[in-house]
């Protein structure tokens, strides 16, 4: 079995630092928000470029919390796309805020510039509180954020990045998370930076974001005993952080050999017809998940099932828009209102990629599915 993402294989490599680590996390008797979390901290932010780096329980927990400490609540809106992890817009709506849902490019399947500003128009008429925009760097190569940014200035709109699949990734530059008002991460174990739990971060430039987060995450706690908002349990464990920073030094290296085996994927299905990930301008795409498309739902539907009975793990990420899910239903959307992220959900498919995968095993999956498309 070839799966899509080998977390043992990546374990086995850094498993002697890891261990170090751990045993010495376990040492110090600080479990939850010890020594090594502001350690951990400290290197997200220098490596993001950020000024402060909160680190949270998880990816989810940290989008609710950058909304709670802009201050979004009930009567407000929060643009976000509707080809996406779910996560995204169930930040949204656990805030008390409305997910407003809008259409992607389909070549990159993050939020389309111009379609955001043709939402906000719409909206304007309509009396919505629109108060922030979460692109999302799907799959790992950043959203079009210099338009977004200077939409949302001339809406006055927050930026939130959700920078979940996209630790690494970067723009002209700039790394995933540092561009808008704050950025968002998930450290699940399946990313490319992955903890052996659940873990998230928070980064941001500004110091009053930061330390709204910090309140946000310790139970609303400003001062021991003494709660300032209703906040959330939403702290880092220590093993996490520890493991974690054995992780960040080799997370360069596994992103450009993702890219590596990204550049023998495209060369070899390109050729047989395939459509392969299309890398935006001046962007750097860590490859988190490689999505193949193909002309219609029948034909991904067959190369899945001729891989799987081969096996290999390929799969549909996000078969079903949000604006179609069932809890979304109150917010009165229907079938054709996002056309592209309809058609993203029924032609795309995964297939395996992480940096320990073997050159034949490449080449098995390549050779599959060309045979499926004869």
């Amino acid at each position: 079995m070839i799966p899509i993402v080998d977390l043992k294989g990546q374990y086995l490599s850094v498993k002697k630092e890891v261990m170090e680590a751990v045993e010495k996390a376990l040492d110090s008797g600080q479990f939850v928000m010890g020594a090594e979390v502001k350690k951990f901290e400290e290197e997200a932010a220098q490596y993001t470029k950020s000024k402060y780096a909160v680190s949270v329980g998880n990816g989810s927990d940290a989008l609710l919390l950058a909304l709670n400490a802009y201050g979004i609540k009930s009567g407000d809106s929060v643009i976000t796309p509707a080809f996406t992890y779910y996560a995204t817009a169930g930040a949204i709506a656990r805030c008390g805020a409305k997910p407003v849902f809008c259409d992607i490019d389909p070549r990159t399947y993050n939020i389309s510039p111009e379609k955001l500003e043709g939402v906000l128009r719409v909206l304007g008429t309509k009396g919505h509180r629109v108060k922030a925009v979460i692109p999302v760097h799907l799959y790992g190569q950043m959203a079009e954020m210099d338009d977004i940014l200077a939409i949302a200035k001339k809406y006055n709109l927050k930026v939130i990045e959700d920078a979940a699949q996209a630790f690494g990734a970067s723009d002209k530059g700039r790394k995933a998370g540092s561009i808008g008002d704050s950025g968002c991460f998930s450290f699940y174990p399946g990313k490319n930076l992955g903890a052996y739990g659940d873990a998230g971060l928070v980064v941001t430039n500004d110091s009053q974001t930061a330390g709204l987060v910090k309140i946000y995450r310790n139970q609303g706690e400003k001062k021991k005993y003494q709660h300032s908002v209703i906040g959330h349990n939403s702290r880092m464990d220590t093993i996490q952080a520890a493991v974690l920073s054995v992780k960040l030094k080799y997370i360069d290296g596994w992103n450009k050999k993702r890219q590596q085996l990204a550049g023998f994927y495209d060369k070899e299905l390109r050729s047989a017809g395939v459509i392969t990930p299309f890398v935006a301008k001046d962007k750097f795409h860590i490859y988190h998940l490689y999505v193949l498309r193909f002309k219609d739902k029948g034909q991904k539907d067959r190369i899945e099932k001729s891989l799987n009975e081969k096996g290999v793990d390929a799969r549909t990420y996000y078969p079903v828009p949000l604006h179609l899910q069932e809890c979304f239903e109150y917010l009165g959307y229907k079938k054709g209102d996002f056309p592209e992220a309809e058609k993203a959900c029924g032609e795309t498919l995964a297939i395996p990629m992480y940096p320990e995968l073997k050159q034949e095993e490449q080449e098995f999956i390549v050779k599959t599915i060309k045979e499926g498309l004869k």
